[in-house]
């Protein structure tokens, strides 16, 4: 059997790892392809170095750019790659561009399509992602959820063919790399940082990055805190920042903030399990922060993972100022968080589907 796998940012490198683990344990031949929508070393390739994934067969190096141009490109040179391959089944991961456009170049060619983090919703279509998602999961011939509740959307959008609970493939890859992490990432001593004795925060989404007032009061609130807090820089954040330093001393403001480079997956694993508290727009994150029982604080509108804040570990504040940082002094979750996203064994159930 041969798969074409697509992935291009670093959430669906993380996601696909068990898979392509299994179908490359049970012998299958996946071709790897790389869209290149993330293009930083530290954004991409060191992934694939601590995730063991092989190199990929190829990358479209595409790069950033206005979503329908960015989609454009990955569509036409996919679908190159999908007429020499003529794969039996097209594997895509989440909600980026790179999804939507794998998804859109196997369905024109008539070619199977399976969506690995199916039926998730934010109910916000001023998200791309949103956007992203929903054509996917109603391209896709079979559709591997990672809780209930994504189950549920599909359903309620007539989608129950081909839909599956398969766990959550992000939970696979905490289990198997949390004790590498451990074992590896100096994080902690190069930072000077002790376990819980700081917050850890990331910001990236545009409805953050893209409306100056938001990023403001996001980065008021962060001195407000007045914590240590580890802030890893998305690049397009940190051109972001630049462009706000214009009219407010960022580096100034912030003296209780430790703005670092972005960092590898082994090293963020770390960074999080020892947070006492998380503030992040990133929907990965939430995950992970939920796996390890940490607090989050989510810095968007809404959430498609509901799950987390049902469950308590979760709070979602947006941009307000004050919400930030009434949340970060008050909330405190209590006990451990159920066990809603699998047993860590995703990775298997979409192998064993697929090869049906």
């Amino acid at each position: 059997m041969k798969i074409v796998t697509i992935v291009g940012a670093r959430p669906q490198f993380i996601k696909s790892a068990p898979v392509s683990k299994m179908l490359r344990q049970t012998g299958y031949q996946e071709i790897l392809v790389h869209t290149g929508q993330h293009y930083d070393y530290k954004m991409s390739q060191v992934f694939f170095e601590e995730l063991g994934i092989p190199e990929p067969d190829a990358n479209l190096e595409i790069g950033s750019g206005p979503h329908g141009w960015q989609t454009g490109q990955m569509l036409i040179r996919l679908e190159e790659i999908l007429r020499a391959e003529k794969p039996d089944w097209v594997l895509v991961y989440g909600d980026t561009n790179s999804t939507l456009a794998g998804a859109v170049a196997a369905c024109k060619l008539q070619l199977p399509i399976a969506h690995v983090e199916a039926g998730l919703r934010s109910f916000n279509r001023e998200m791309p992602e949103e956007h992203n998602r929903v054509l996917t999961d109603h391209c896709a011939d079979l559709l591997f959820c990672p809780t209930q509740t994504a189950i549920d959307n599909l359903a309620k959008e007539g989608i129950t063919a081909g839909v599956h609970w398969v766990g959550d493939t992000m939970y696979d890859a905490v289990l198997q790399f949390t004790e590498v992490a451990n074992q590896r990432s100096t994080i902690l001593s190069d930072l000077k940082l002790a376990s819980k004795g700081y917050l850890l925060a990331t910001i990236h989404r545009p409805y953050n990055t893209d409306i100056p007032e938001n990023l403001v009061n996001i980065l008021t609130a962060f001195k407000e805190i007045n914590e240590p807090i580890v802030f890893p820089v998305h690049p397009r954040t940190r051109k972001k920042i630049a462009e706000l330093d214009c009219r407010l001393n960022v580096e100034g403001l912030m003296l209780n903030v430790k703005l670092i480079e972005p960092v590898g997956y082994l090293d963020m694993l770390v960074l999080e399990q020892n947070a006492r508290l998380i503030l992040t727009d990133s929907g990965g994150m939430q995950k992970e922060a939920f796996f390890f029982g940490v607090p989050c604080v989510t810095l968007r509108p809404e959430t498609e993972w509901v799950e987390t804040v049902e469950a308590g570990w979760n709070v979602v504040v947006g941009a307000n100022k004050a919400r930030i940082t009434a949340a970060t002094k008050e909330f405190r979750p209590a006990g451990t968080p159920p066990a809603i996203f699998g047993d860590g064994r995703a990775g298997e159930r979409v192998m064993k589907l697929i090869e049906g």
